[in-house]
C-alpha cells in the first residue's frame, strides 16, 4: 500500500465530482487524475524511496533516536518507581511519558518485527536444502519487511520537528486588496467558504467581524475556527487568493483581476501570551450602519489598541460593547501571538505582515479563474477543473492536503 506510513497527509485520497483518486508523489511529479495536474516546473518531492527503503543514514539516525528515547523512558520510570519523588517530580515524569507512548509503543513494534526478520533469515539459511520450507520462509520475510518498513515510517513521522501551534484554535482573517468592489466581493466568497469547509470538517466557526462596502462585500472579515488540529490544517492557507472572472458591474464582459489576502493565526492562549492593562487603549463608540433600533444608540462598539505595537482591532458586530470586546481581545492575542512566534521561529514561519503582504494581485499562492472554471495553486502547482466546489468548501482539501504533504517531505529532507 503506497504511503501507508504517512497518515493521512500522505494517503489522503482525494474526492472530486464523487469519483476517488489518489496522490501519487514522484520525482518527475505529482501525478493526479485528468481533472487535476501538476506544473512539471513545480519541485516536487519522492516519496517511494521513503515507502521502499529508508537511506542508511536516515535509519541510523533513527536508530540514535529510539535508543535515546528508550534511555529516557526508562529513566523516568525509575523515578516513578521511587517512593522519595516529590509530587512535582512525579506528576513531570508521568506526563513526559504519557507524551512519549506512541512513540515506545511503536519502537517496541518494530523492536519485535526486526528480531522476526533476523529469526526468518536464520531460518532460510538453515533450510536452504528445503523448498517448501523455504520458501515460505520467504514469503513470510518478505512480509515481515514490508511490516518493519511501514513502522519505520510511522515511527518517522512522530520523530519529525512539530510545531506547537498546530493543535491550537485559530483566527482567520481575510481583506480585500486590490481590485475595489470586485475584491470586496471576492473577500466575501473566501470568507463564506472557509465558513463552509468549517461546517464539512465539523469545526466550529464564530464570526468576530465584518467591516462591508457599500457593493455589499467585506473590505475585512474576521472569524474564529475551533476543532482538533485546526492551525496546522489551515495554516498555509495564508497569503494572496488573486481572483479573475466578470463582475456583476461589468457590461462589456471583460474579465477583471482582483486580490484578496489571507491570514491564518493561532490563538493564543493566558499561557501562551500575558497582556497588561497599561497596553491597552480600549475606546468604545457608537456602531454604524444597519442594527435595527440598537444602532447608534449606544456605545457598543469596541477599539483596542496595542499601545507597544500600535495595532488596533476594531470591532462592532455585536450589540454587547462586552462581547465586541472579548472579540477584540481575541484578534489582538492572536495576531501578537504569532509575531512573538515568529521571532523565535524565523527560520519556520513568518511575521504576519509578511505574511499577509501588500495586497497586490501580483503576490499570488492561489488563482481562481472562473471563466475557465479552474483553481491553481502556484506552490505545489495543483489546478482543479470545478471551482464551484472549492468555493463550496468541498475539494478546498485537494490543496490543503498537498500543502500538508509537503510539509511532510521538507521536514523528512532535513531530518538530522
Amino acid at each position: 500500500m503506497w504511503f501507508s506510513g504517512f497518515g493521512s497527509a500522505a494517503a489522503a485520497a482525494f474526492r472530486t465530482r464523487g469519483r476517488e483518486f489518489r496522490v501519487k508523489v514522484l520525482v518527475a511529479g505529482i501525478f493526479l487524475s485528468k481533472r487535476s495536474r501538476v506544473s512539471p516546473f513545480i519541485r516536487t518531492y519522492s516519496t517511494t524511496d521513503f515507502e521502499h527503503q529508508l537511506s542508511d543514514s536516515l535509519v541510523r539516525i533513527m536508530d540514535q533516536r529510539m535508543v535515546a528515547i528508550e534511555q529516557r523512558v526508562a529513566y523516568l520510570r525509575h523515578i516513578l518507581d521511587q517512593p522519595d519523588s516529590s509530587p512535582s517530580e512525579y506528576s513531570k515524569s508521568n506526563k513526559e511519558i504519557q507524551q512519549l507512548r506512541s512513540s515506545i509503543e511503536l519502537i517496541v513494534d518494530l523492536r519485535a518485527k526486526q528480531k522476526e526478520i533476523d529469526s526468518l533469515k536464520s531460518l532460510m539459511s538453515e533450510c536452504s536444502e528445503d523448498k517448501e520450507m523455504s520458501d515460505l520462509a520467504n514469503e513470510e520475510l518478505m512480509e515481515a519487511i514490508d511490516e518493519e518498513k511501514r513502522l519505520q515510517h510511522l515511527l518517522l513521522k512522530l520523530l519529525l520537528p512539530k510545531d506547537d501551534a498546530d493543535d491550537k484554535d485559530c483566527i482567520l482573517e481575510v481583506r480585500a486588496g486590490t481590485g475595489g468592489d470586485e475584491a470586496s466581493l471576492f473577500a466575501m466568497d473566501i470568507f463564506k467558504m472557509y465558513d463552509k469547509y468549517s461546517q464539512n470538517k465539523g469545526w466550529k466557526f464564530d464570526v468576530i467581524g465584518t467591516i462591508s462596502t457599500d457593493s455589499k462585500g467585506y473590505k475585512e472579515a474576521s472569524g474564529a475556527i475551533s476543532g482538533a488540529g485546526v492551525y496546522g490544517h489551515l495554516k498555509f492557507e495564508s497569503g494572496t487568493h488573486r481572483v479573475q472572472r466578470v463582475p456583476v458591474t461589468e457590461k462589456s464582459g471583460r474579465v477583471h483581476t482582483s486580490a484578496v489576502t489571507v491570514a491564518i493565526l493561532p490563538q493564543a492562549s493566558e499561557v501562551d501570551l500575558q497582556l497588561r492593562n497599561e497596553d491597552l487603549q480600549i475606546d468604545t463608540f457608537k456602531s454604524g450602519g444597519s442594527g435595527g433600533q440598537h444602532a447608534n444608540t449606544t456605545n457598543s462598539a469596541v477599539r483596542i489598541t496595542h499601545i507597544p505595537s500600535g495595532m488596533t482591532v476594531r470591532i462592532e458586530d455585536e450589540r454587547s460593547q462586552h462581547m465586541n470586546k472579548a472579540k477584540a481581545l481575541k484578534v489582538i492575542c492572536a495576531r501578537l501571538y504569532e509575531i512573538e512566534r515568529s521571532k523565535m521561529q524565523m527560520s519556520r514561519s513568518k511575521l504576519r505582515s509578511e505574511q499577509i503582504g501588500s495586497g497586490d494581485r501580483s503576490e499570488r499562492i492561489r488563482t481562481y479563474n472562473y471563466p475557465q472554471g479552474r483553481v491553481t495553486d502556484h506552490r505545489v502547482g495543483i489546478t482543479h477543473h470545478s471551482i464551484q466546489d472549492v468555493m463550496e468548501g468541498v475539494s478546498l482539501d485537494i490543496f490543503i492536503d498537498a500543502l500538508l504533504l509537503q510539509q511532510e517531505m521538507d521536514a523528512i529532507a532535513s531530518f538530522q
